[in-house]
């Protein structure tokens, strides 16, 4: 069996997550799936900031988005989260070795 790495761009991926916005929607959105308009009203940020920075957090690939109906709902990608803070390790922590433990 082959072995694919996905390359991540560890620059674009901390950008994504340095922002304290970012973060606290990235939170809302672990483990279930919100609307925007959830997001607004639990951050009370306007509904063009929340687009804005969930189409960052889109663009590094740590949130997917399902369409139900109107609505777009959003969610963590959790291994692309995991894949991206291995990277940054392997980057720079190359003499570390880097264990993860996935649930059963």
């Amino acid at each position: 069996m082959k072995t694919v790495k996905i390359v991540i761009n560890t620059v674009d991926f901390a950008k994504a997550l340095a922002d304290e916005t970012r973060q606290k929607i990235m939170a809302l959105c672990c483990c279930e799936l919100v609307s925007v308009n959830d997001i607004v009203k639990k951050l009370d940020v306007a509904q063009p900031t929340v687009s804005h920075h969930l189409k960052i957090l889109k663009n590094a690939g740590l949130v997917i988005s399902e369409r139900r109906g109107k609505q777009v709902l959003y969610t963590i990608d959790q291994e692309r989260l995991v894949e991206g803070c291995c990277q940054v390790a392997e980057d720079f922590a190359p003499n570390q070795q880097i264990t993860i433990e996935l649930p059963d």
